[in-house]
């Protein structure tokens, strides 16, 4: 198998842009886990049942559900040029059960990728977004308003919104949550030597060239 890359990065960060960005630089396939648990639900496959039992009875789908499923996937061909993996492992234990799954197949995570962000330009950047109505195009209060104030530039639609979510103390509290769950995972993958940390405040262009030497170096 071709590397395995873990992305860690706070909300806002660009984690599903970078993503992308490896699948269509790289041919590496992003292994988000609530896209697998939706696949394997639909597809009825043992552990697929078992994630909607727990679904349908408002629980949460436990690793080891998660693990069998991601280990399915990875069995599939289409991997074998490597994969980056998005929203899993949260947890120290998550990790080590991927890194135990991972020695299954006689593999093992070739670089953990930390998106660093400035908090409070974070939070400027989040709260500062809202869309049109009426087409869904995005605005920003700093970075993107407008030609003509009130109106959409796409459809001419006077009515717009911002997610609730949006608001700057949710994405504060939403940010001192992931560095307080993610810390021990930066340490984690820091003391296994594969820790690499980007800037994830620049433009979407210069995080790519930074990842493509990442990548390669992981990948050598």
């Amino acid at each position: 198998m071709g590397p395995v890359l873990i992305l860690l990065g706070p909300p806002g960060a660009g984690k599903g842009t970078q993503a992308r960005i490896l699948e269509e630089d790289f041919g590496l396939v992003q292994l988000s886990t609530g896209d697998l648990l939706r696949a394997a639900v639909a597809a009825g496959t043992a552990a697929g049942a078992q994630a909607r039992a727990v679904m349908e009875a408002g629980g949460l789908v436990s690793d080891a559900i998660v693990l069998a499923i991601l280990r399915d996937r990875m069995a599939q061909p289409d991997v074998a040029k490597g994969v980056v993996l998005d929203g899993f492992p949260r947890t120290e234990v998550q990790a080590a059960a991927l890194d135990a799954l991972l020695a299954e197949a006689g593999a093992r995570v070739t670089g953990a990728i930390s998106l660093e962000v400035d908090d409070a330009a974070m939070v400027a950047r989040i709260a500062g977004r809202y869309t049109c109505a009426a087409c869904g195009e995005g605005y920003h209060d700093d970075f993107k308003l407008p030609a003509v104030a009130g109106t959409c530039d796409k459809c001419g639609g006077t009515a717009f919104k911002r997610r609730a979510d949006d608001k700057a103390e949710t994405v504060r509290e939403r940010l001192a949550a992931y560095h307080a769950q993610t810390a021990p995972l930066i340490s984690y993958y820091d003391g296994k030597g594969v820790l690499e940390r980007i800037d994830a405040m620049g433009p979407i262009d210069g995080i790519r060239q930074t990842l493509a030497a990442v990548v390669a170096q992981v990948a050598a």
